[in-house]
């Protein structure tokens, strides 16, 4: 197994290592600016000065999309096995074990459902610190369910995408959640049941191959990675230059491939009023 171990050159982070959510008195966002971590949090985790949208999680989305934080979490102990015993410089049970014990997570991905708005919604919100918030069995599973769920209660379903693709160690497993995720939301398409995409930094992969693009609505936040492969391959593959910032989220929203981006605090207000619409549901004037 020795074509998986890094080279000295490229990325050289562990993906447990990264961090969503910056921790300490100060952050530091990439055009330089420096905030107070405490009004960061007041600000939906946005820099004030450049709008720089942090990455957060599951969590922090919960507590932005549900009415005072109150939801109901579903299938919370579906958790991954190894079917394949897959190794290669790591076992892939004590990977796992490791990211559940760094995050406090069960997998990748967080099903829920609660007010917002005070109108129901089940959202299902992916977690970029667990592995890379890459997409195996647990992920589809959890999804598919969560779509079950919404079907049968007929709620409107919210997915929140932040991802780097397929979990590889799951092989082609992972690769069938993407048809079977497709699947569950064309069952909701059938039955006349919202679904909204949320693609936050970064969404690709198998992930922007599925549910990701399958919305009845497809939207961002601002300056989020958007794509499929990354720049060398779609270069390499296509054969032609690249636009300086294709795969951002204002690239993709010019070329059609989203409705709209918002910034995060409007997020809840934005989502339910489009539900509104969608649901010909009186419009609701109030603020998140």
């Amino acid at each position: 197994m020795s074509w998986f171990k890094r080279t000295k050159k490229g990325i050289q982070t562990p993906t447990e290592e990264k961090k969503d959510v910056p921790k300490g008195l100060w952050y530091k966002s990439p055009t330089g600016k420096i905030v107070d971590s405490e009004e960061l949090e007041k600000n939906f985790y946005v820099s004030p000065e450049d709008g720089y949208h942090v990455r957060i999680g599951s969590k922090e989305y919960f507590e932005i999309l549900f009415d005072d934080n109150k939801f109901k979490e579903l299938d919370k102990g579906l958790v991954s096995k190894d079917p394949l015993n897959f190794v290669d410089n790591k076992k892939y049970t004590d990977r796992l074990k490791d990211a559940q014990d760094k995050t406090g997570l069960k997998d990748a991905v967080r099903t829920a459902v609660g007010k917002s708005m005070g109108e129901d919604l089940v959202v299902a919100c992916m977690d970029f610190s667990f592995i890379g918030g890459s997409m195996g069995s647990v992920v589809g599973e959890k999804i598919a369910r969560a779509a079950d769920y919404s079907l049968k209660k007929k709620i409107p379903f919210v997915i929140i995408s932040k991802s780097g693709g397929a979990r590889m160690m799951e092989a082609a497993l992972s690769l069938m959640q993407l048809a079977k995720t497709s699947a569950k939301l064309a069952q909701l398409s059938k039955a006349k049941i919202p679904f909204i995409s949320l693609c936050t930094d970064p969404t690709t992969g198998g992930t922007t191959a599925s549910f990701a693009m399958l919305g009845d609505i497809n939207i961002s936040e601002p300056g989020a990675l958007i794509g499929f492969a990354g720049p060398r391959v779609v270069r390499d593959t296509t054969g032609k230059e690249l636009p300086d910032g294709f795969q951002t989220a204002e690239f993709v929203l010019d070329h059609g491939f989203l409705d709209f981006i918002t910034h995060r605090k409007d997020l809840k207000r934005k989502l339910n009023l489009y539900l509104d619409l969608i649901l010909n549901r009186p419009l609701r004037e109030k603020t998140a």
